[in-house]
């Protein structure tokens, strides 16, 4: 079950995605956290942050809206704090990094890079930038650019870039991450969800307290596969698969479909043993079809390219 990619090595290809699984030590009770193919932590600041107002998430027909709002202890806590603990772990953990300007993001990557038991750095680009209107990190390659050249340069591991799915082609968004440094890219983050008024509502009637969310669940699979497909026939650096993963079946099309991995978030939040029994799932798929490595069923003949 054991896969490589960007310097990095994988007991199996099963990660818990962030902002679904805390920190990873929230969940030391709950399961041998030693077993996973990866962490990745809660998205980490230059400041602590104290998110949004609730409620923060509510609950749709397939998957849930979420305005949680980034809320973190900032990166100096989490050195200082969580991170000794972390690095005891047999297990890759991978440091989620947001910030609302570049500064931000050179910042946290260089306090990051300093501190020991992070194997790997993953950029959050869904973050609006403050210092040119609000737009979105993610939704301009040309800060795509910016943000990951500059972490580059602060940053000796391998560094991931976590891509929005808001965007109407995802292929020049990939090229611009991996033109700037990038090890890996990884995808999807949520999609905009629908209006509060309509959509966003929890049992009790009650708007999120951030306003608008962000979608997931099995909701978004489909169109997460596609982008997945897209983005592999676009760049040579590796992807990450994420989105509506619930069970092993679901890992084996996102792997397929060329991810090298995937990132499993929305489940842990109905089943806290989500990511371990994906990964057995998973490896019971090898078995029973003959396959002597999960390697196997990752796509690695690129196709055709297509258009940038």
């Amino acid at each position: 079950m054991t896969v490589e990619f960007a310097g990095l090595r994988l007991k199996n290809p099963v990660i818990a995605a962030s902002g679904t699984f805390g920190y990873g030590l929230e969940w030391e009770s709950v399961l041998d956290l030693n077993e996973l193919g990866g962490l990745v932590t809660k998205g980490l600041s230059l400041e602590p942050m104290p998110g949004n107002k609730p409620p923060r998430l509510a609950v749709t027909l397939s998957g849930m809206l979420n305005s949680v709002g980034l809320q973190n202890v900032g990166v100096d806590a989490f050195i200082r704090d969580k991170l000794p603990r972390l690095a005891a772990l047999q297990t890759v953990v991978i440091a989620n990094v947001f910030g609302y300007e570049t500064g931000d993001y050179i910042e946290v990557v260089r306090r990051l890079e300093s501190a020991t038991g992070v194997a790997a750095l993953e950029l959050n680009l869904s973050c609006p930038n403050t210092k040119q209107g609000g737009i979105t990190f993610g939704n301009d390659p040309r800060l795509i650019e910016e943000v990951t050249g500059a972490a580059r340069k602060q940053c000796t591991r391998p560094l991931i870039v976590k891509l929005s799915p808001n965007v109407a082609d995802i292929a020049p968004y990939a090229h611009a991450a991996e033109a700037s440094g990038a090890d890996a890219i990884s995808l999807v983050n949520t999609f905009t969800g629908p209006h509060p008024e309509r959509a966003e509502r929890d049992a009790a009637g009650q708007t999120l307290g951030g306003g608008a969310g962000g979608l997931s669940g099995p909701a978004i699979r489909a169109d997460a596969l596609r982008l997945v497909s897209r983005a592999v026939q676009a760049v040579r650096i590796p992807v990450i698969g994420i989105g509506g993963i619930l069970c092993g079946a679901d890992a084996v099309a996102f792997l397929e479909a060329g991810a090298v991995a995937v990132q499993v978030g929305t489940a842990n939040f109905y089943d806290p043993l989500a990511t371990l029994r994906i990964a057995r799932e998973l490896a019971d798929y090898c078995l029973e079809g003959g396959f002597a490595s999960v390697r196997e069923l990752i796509r690695t003949e690129k196709p055709t390219p297509l258009p940038k």
